[in-house]
């Protein structure tokens, strides 16, 4: 049964999402996104192209013509900028612009109509009403429409990470594959990382420019040589704690400042995963925080993707930026198998009735 489906990725980033439905056999014709950054690893990563262009200025001819013509069915995906509905932004209104960025895909998909779409975000996003009116805007379109939280740790990634998942398709009734239906074996921190070379804090690895991590103050070190895998920084002696840990506010974030523990998965990548004092991101048993690239695995990206030409400065903060924001590769691939087992089921009855 040969069935070719074409995406187009929306809020494309550094490629996560469109490696992984590269991966379960979805050929990803184009990129979109505003970060000029994430063109090198886009294109060169995903063999797509890329357009450095906000959503809000898309028209319908900017999307359409990047489908073959010969294509059996068309996929809109994307994820809309996350930060503003996030638990870690305490700050989110409505009055930040990119509230309503997920209406500007609602709007694209009813300028172009594809067979299928979808969207990923953190779990926050499902409780806004602007989330609801994308969802009734899919509905009265004729798409059949589901939603769903899932830790894309229980999908094979070495990282809790819960997030919104949502499938739509005008062929029929679409649900994500359950963790069951894959066989999915489930990874942790030492499956991951453990055979990467040892680094020293601030140490670039020689034959991989991205294995590398940030340098440690004399303070910070001290804290990490204190610090065990799981544990907090109630662990240091009264002296190393920082003073907003004395205080009865600054109590309850015991994760910060902590190591990673080898035999379970790695906490939530965020954006800041390179310093040590901004989440669990201290490595299990060497005194840095992680690395680049091992921020990059914990996302899913293979071990040899590519963020920046050859011989080109590393910018650690631009490049932790693009890994955080990444949809992981793992969850695009649950996605896009998902999405090629309900286009084939489709066919299948079609080809049953007839």
């Amino acid at each position: 049964m040969d069935i070719k489906i074409n995406a187009i990725d929306l809020f494309c980033g550094a490629g996560g999402l469109a490696h992984g439905l590269q991966k379960s056999g979805i050929d990803v014709k184009l990129g979109i996104d505003i970060d000029p950054a994430c063109k090198y690893p886009f294109e060169v990563n995903n063999k797509a192209k890329f357009l450095l262009k906000s959503v809000v200025d898309l028209k319908k001819d900017d999307i359409e013509q990047h489908y073959d013509v010969n294509c059996s069915f068309k996929l809109l995906a994307g994820c809309a900028p996350c930060q503003t509905f996030s638990t870690y932004n305490a700050k989110a209104c409505k009055t930040d612009n990119r509230w309503w960025l997920l209406l500007e895909f609602s709007r694209l998909v009813k300028e172009t109509l594809p067979d299928l779409v979808t969207m990923e975000n953190v779990p926050g996003l499902e409780k806004q009403e602007v989330f609801q009116r994308f969802v009734l805007d899919l509905k009265t379109k004729g798409y059949y429409v589901d939603h769903k939280v899932v830790n894309a740790a229980d999908y094979g990634l070495p990282q809790n990470r819960k997030r919104l998942v949502l499938l739509a398709s005008k062929l029929g009734e679409i649900s994500l594959l359950e963790p069951k239906q894959l066989r999915v074996r489930k990874q942790t921190v030492r499956t991951a990382i453990s055979k990467l070379p040892p680094l020293q804090a601030g140490e670039v690895y020689e034959k991989d420019p991205l294995h590398q991590c940030s340098l440690l103050s004399d303070l910070n070190t001290r804290r990490i040589k204190n610090s065990v895998p799981g544990g907090t920084w109630e662990d240091w002696p009264k002296d190393l704690r920082a003073n907003c840990h004395k205080k009865d506010t600054g109590k309850t974030f015991k994760g910060v400042y902590g190591r990673m523990e080898w035999d379970k998965p790695a906490p939530t990548m965020t954006t800041q995963f390179i310093g040590f004092g901004n989440g669990r991101f201290g490595h299990p048993e060497q005194d840095r925080a992680i690395s680049l690239r091992e921020g990059a695995i914990f996302q899913g990206f293979p071990k040899n993707y590519k963020f920046v030409p050859k011989n080109v400065p590393i910018e650690k903060g631009k490049i932790a930026r693009m890994i955080g924001n990444a949809v992981p590769v793992k969850l695009g691939e649950v996605i896009g198998k998902s999405i090629v087992e309900h286009v084939k089921r489709h066919q299948v009855d079609i080809n049953d009735v007839a």
